[in-house]
């Protein structure tokens, strides 16, 4: 979040009228337990904002966000798995095996979110 709030900032400052966000992967709102350094979904601006709370903290004049199956379209895998062999889990939360150690503190973290809505 505060990337993108700094370059809408910065192009703002620099003349521009509006600006647009496109992202070009669906909202990341779960933590990656593969390798990639997000463990909370505190980390996350998606794990508990809407796209237009998101786009109001971005200073944006609009925001959008591939879907995911436009994501799954545009690598075009065809293997014959879930999500054609993609993770997915970083934006539905659908991990592809057990999380073992990590199990608790996730569901835990999803049962505090269910709480807030």
């Amino acid at each position: 979040g505060t990337t993108s709030r700094r370059i809408v900032q910065l192009l703002k400052e620099a003349g521009a009228k509006e600006v647009h966000l496109r992202i070009a992967s669906p909202p990341l709102k779960f933590p990656c337990f593969y390798g990639i350094d997000i463990k909370t979904r505190k980390e996350l601006i998606a794990a508990d904002l809407s796209i237009d709370e998101m786009n109001a903290r971005f200073g944006s004049d609009s925001l959008a966000f591939l879907s995911e199956d436009g994501l799954i379209r545009a690598i075009g895998l065809t293997f014959d798995a879930p999500y054609t062999g993609l993770c997915m889990s970083y934006f539905n939360g659908d991990y592809p095996t057990p999380l073992y150690d990590y199990e608790d503190e996730y569901q835990a973290s999803l049962k505090d979110r269910k709480s807030n809505f």
